[in-house]
């Protein structure tokens, strides 16, 4: 448990350890100097108008490197699906060109209208001659090989767009669940926004290149998570291994599926020798899923390499450990004009990190909230987040709740939390002119 203690720097705190977890101590920060040491510290204290940041450092048992592994991809991101820490990265938010990699947003959409009922499997498409033309073999790209204007059972449709890559399904798809193509790649966007994926935008639902068509590998690694986790019916197409339609039987064209080594689906992408070979794959082995997203490997048998020998670094090279149980408290938050001066907080699920087997690595983290928090406070309330980083790299990023309530206090208690507001803010004000 963390409780924090006054730090002469404006927007932080930093704390004190109060507790052991597993293997991991946390060692005290010191307050840096920057000449304001001599500030009364409940006054330094308040100095937290747009961010409160709480920095620790835990100390697991035995030494390792955060990246310990080189890729010849340009871009990619690993993580594992069940903590969601983040095992490997290289320039994970540099946007890339997905090609057929953003099927799995199209697929996306595709299954939440099966979810919410508004489609069914045994539904029929009719192909038009859009989807035909552009996304037939008369374009030179992947197809299912669709006749135009017959009719497709959306099942079958799903099998052309997750296995054989089909352009045409894709533009079936989208031209039946939203009427034309432009209408259902404004829903792509829209939900690519509902899902958090902040940086990437879409332009077509097959892969065509484009400038509106960019995705970055930590966006598509969060999107996989997502359909695995919400679709695990309608997932499982993805991990079948061919599909026979109009006679013509095409394998699917992730050519992990058949290395043995637990991938069970996704996507892979590629437009040109510009855009290089791209691949969105999950694995499994021994209860264990993790995500790979990366892009830019020079040829199609580079990619399928390099996705295998991440996918086993993953796997072999790190183990478990936890750090705080849910509900368990993990720091505090300055509370303004409540009954007490702080408000502990908790993660909702446990807090755990992925840490090299026979090695000893130093985890940093904070805790960042928007405060002072002013009471009334209602346990449960989302706060802040905890980030913890290995080096410079991101591992995990929870969102912290309030782990109890804190009534607002009486008149006094409020006039007196407003003055050190106000003498902070002018205390602020005057060094901030000063240095």
């Amino acid at each position: 448990y963390f409780r924090a203690w006054s730090r002469p720097r404006r927007g932080s705190i930093a704390f004190r350890a109060a507790a052991r977890h597993s293997s991991f101590v946390a060692a005290e920060t010191k307050p840096a100097s920057n000449g304001i040491k001599h500030v009364p510290n409940k006054i330094v204290g308040y100095l937290l108008y747009i961010a409160v940041v709480a920095q620790f450092l835990l100390v697991a048992e035995p030494p390792a490197r955060a990246q310990g592994f080189q890729t010849s991809f340009a871009n990619a991101i690993l993580i594992d699906a069940g903590s969601g820490a983040v095992l490997y990265e290289k320039a994970p938010d540099e946007l890339v060109t997905p090609a057929s990699t953003v099927k799995i947003m199209t697929a996306e959409l595709v299954f939440r209208e099966l979810a919410d009922g508004r489609l069914k499997l045994d539904d029929e498409f009719v192909v038009s001659e859009h989807a035909w033309r552009d996304g037939g073999t008369r374009a030179g790209g992947s197809a299912m090989f669709l006749q135009v204007n017959s009719h497709v059972r959306v099942e079958d449709l799903i099998r052309g767009l997750v296995i054989d890559s089909g352009n045409d399904a894709a533009i079936t798809l989208a031209e039946g669940v939203a009427g034309a193509e432009e209408a259902f790649v404004m829903r792509m966007n829209k939900r690519g926004s509902e899902l958090g994926l902040t940086k990437s935008s879409f332009g077509n639902p097959w892969g065509q290149a484009g400038p509106d068509q960019k995705v970055t590998p930590r966006d598509m690694a969060r999107l996989a998570d997502h359909v695995i986790k919400t679709y695990p019916d309608y997932y499982r197409y993805f991990g079948e291994k061919e599909f026979l339609w109009n006679k013509i039987k095409q394998s699917n064209r992730n050519p992990l599926l058949t290395m043995s080594i637990g991938v069970d689906g996704l996507k892979t992408g590629n437009i040109d020798e510009k855009s290089g070979f791209g691949i969105v794959v999950s694995a499994v082995e021994e209860g264990r899923r993790l995500i790979l997203a990366a892009y830019g490997a020079r040829t199609a048998k580079d990619r399928a390499d390099e996705a295998r020998k991440l996918l086993q670094w993953g796997f072999r090279n790190f183990e478990e450990k936890d750090l705080f149980k849910a509900g368990e408290t993990v720091g505090s938050a300055q509370v303004y004009g409540g009954a007490k001066g702080s408000v502990s907080l908790a993660a909702e699920q446990d807090v755990k990190a992925l840490l090299q087997r026979g090695s000893s690595e130093k985890l940093s983290g904070r805790i960042v909230y928007e405060g002072p928090v002013v009471a009334p406070i209602e346990a449960g309330a989302k706060i802040g987040r905890v980030e913890i980083k290995r080096g410079a790299l991101v591992v995990l990023d929870m969102p912290l709740v309030a782990a109890e309530s804190v009534e607002e206090g009486p008149l006094y208690k409020r006039a007196f939390d407003a003055a050190y507001e106000y003498a902070a803010s002018a205390i602020h004000v005057r060094l901030t002119k000063k240095h």
